[in-house]
């Protein structure tokens, strides 16, 4: 979390970070029916009070615990089977800002992209620390793509940084990944995601978001955006950038064609990009824009997820932290009723023109009443613990669920076979022991991108104070299935 001493370094006077405004909130989602051998939370839906985390129970319904690595995590976990076999995971350490790296060279669990031998799923190894500049820092840009074997960071922290791309083969080994190349290609960074065919890099920075609010200017209002061509990877290229777009994650629809980008600009929400020219490798590619949409729970956008459901296109979009978040970690309002949780929703892309919410995905704990009542005392509160972070699915046709790290809240898993009625199928906080006399648990932290086990009903996950975590979807609520690539990006199998 941002220190309140490096938060108040950067000057914000509180007059110049965004008003409050009342939104027209959505209802939560319907909360899971728990199945035997559950430990349901104690009272609202995503709620853990100090007396639940002082038991060191934790919570769990229709999820099960079967191994546990490390005692950090970030913002991302994938999975990958290579050619000969071997099963692989990878998460990244990354803190808000790079501050642990400093201490990282005396404790080298501290810092770098871990990368674990799953072959025993209950047991897991850790066989590499992959410690290049951007495996170092990669924030929120850790990303796979399957299609091709390749893993890559761009170099990022909270606001933005140098832009420098590692690339890792994990064919002919996925256990002892190989440095293809790490240069300053991407520009600026903080998110990043491989294009389905692996052959496009996006690399992208809202440092403008950051210092919008620094100075109050709204002029300031830019990013960075950057196409990094990786078709060989040893020697990626910058291929397009423009500082025009404040933005946070994205990602691209199945033929690469189109950008779904999550905004940070003035008008925070989605915005739809024809990015036809640069999948094309066209000479001096131009970017068109298609459509853009905001709603009235807008906090910080996060990213977009394609997907498709029943033959038709949908993104799932999640924001992160509530609409006061700076503001939170400088005073500690974080559960202020005022301020409102963007949480996640599910987004018609049929038209990209006009794409429109079709639904919410949301908790009790998210309800400004909630917010202003008793729950705003409890661990990580105050720090905008109850609110969302990222989001994944295991496949992007027919998902049928979607996992998402709900900081203070844990891990939430939700059915989307209908996507205008999305429903709570499970939750996990895991267990660490009963603190002694004079002990303080940390809250629960889950940030991270979910990664799936789909033949085998798993769900991957890290959280930053507690470690990596494999748990099993129990009680029949998610049916496992077959894997296969489906796309580049969401499933672990090579064709």
């Amino acid at each position: 979390m941002f220190s309140r001493t490096v938060l108040a370094s950067l000057s914000l006077p509180l007059a110049m970070l965004p008003m409050s405004r009342q939104p027209v909130v959505p209802d939560a989602t319907p909360r899971a029916v728990c199945g035997p051998a559950s430990l349901h939370e104690s009272g609202a839906q995503g709620r853990v009070t100090a007396a639940d985390l002082a038991t060191g129970l934790g919570s769990h319904c229709n999820l099960e615990m079967l191994g546990h690595e490390g005692t950090l995590g970030g913002f991302r976990v994938h999975r990958y089977v290579d050619p000969a076999g071997h099963e692989c995971a990878y998460y990244d350490t990354t803190p808000y800002l790079p501050l642990r790296q400093v201490s990282a060279f005396a404790d080298p669990d501290l810092s770098g992209t871990h990368v674990l031998d799953m072959s025993d799923p209950s047991h897991p190894v850790r066989t590499a620390d992959l410690e290049t500049p951007a495996m170092r820092s990669p924030h929120e840009s850790l990303s796979l793509n399957v299609r091709r074997g390749l893993l890559a960071a761009n170099m990022g922290n909270a606001a933005t940084s140098a832009g420098i791309v590692d690339i890792y083969d994990l064919e002919q080994d996925c256990r002892h990944p190989v440095l293809l190349s790490s240069l300053p290609v991407g520009v600026a960074g903080h998110e990043g995601s491989f294009s389905p065919d692996g052959l496009t890099y996006w690399a992208t920075s809202p440092v403008g978001y950051f210092l919008t609010l620094a100075v109050n200017n709204p002029s300031l209002h830019f990013g960075g955006l950057t196409a990094v061509d990786v078709s060989d990877p040893a020697n990626p290229r910058t291929l397009w950038t423009s500082p025009d777009y404040v933005t946070h994650g994205l990602n691209a629809s199945p033929d690469g064609r189109t950008l779904y980008m999550a905004d940070l600009g003035p008008d925070k929400g989605l915005r739809v990009l024809d990015v036809t020219e640069i999948q094309e490798r066209r000479p001096n590619p131009r970017v068109r824009l298609l459509g853009h949409l905001g709603w009235d729970t807008v906090s910080l956008p996060q990213t977009d997820i394609p997907v498709t459901i029943g033959g038709h296109p949908y993104l799932v979009e999640v924001d992160e932290f509530a609409s006061n978040i700076i503001r939170s970690l400088l005073d500690g309002s974080g559960s202020d009723p005022a301020a409102f949780v963007g949480a996640a929703r599910i987004i018609d892309v049929d038209d990209p023109v006009d794409p429109r919410v079709v639904s919410d995905i949301r908790l009790e704990v998210h309800a400004p009443q909630a917010r202003g009542g008793a729950q705003a005392a409890d661990p990580g509160a105050s720090r905008n613990g109850y609110a969302a972070h990222y989001c994944a699915v295991p496949r992007a046709i027919e998902p049928g669920i979607v996992a998402c790290s709900f900081i203070a809240s844990g891990v939430r898993v939700f059915d989307i076979h209908d996507p205008v009625h999305p429903s709570e199928i499970a939750y996990f906080n895991p267990p660490f022991g009963r603190q002694g006399a004079g002990e303080a648990h940390a809250p629960y932290d889950a940030f991270s991108a979910p990664a799936f086990v789909p033949e085998r009903g798993e769900i991957w996950y890290t959280d930053g104070n507690y470690g990596f975590y494999v748990l099993r979807v129990t009680n029949g609520v998610w049916q496992a299935q077959p894997g296969g690539t489906v796309d580049g990006r969401f499933s672990a199998l090579r064709r």
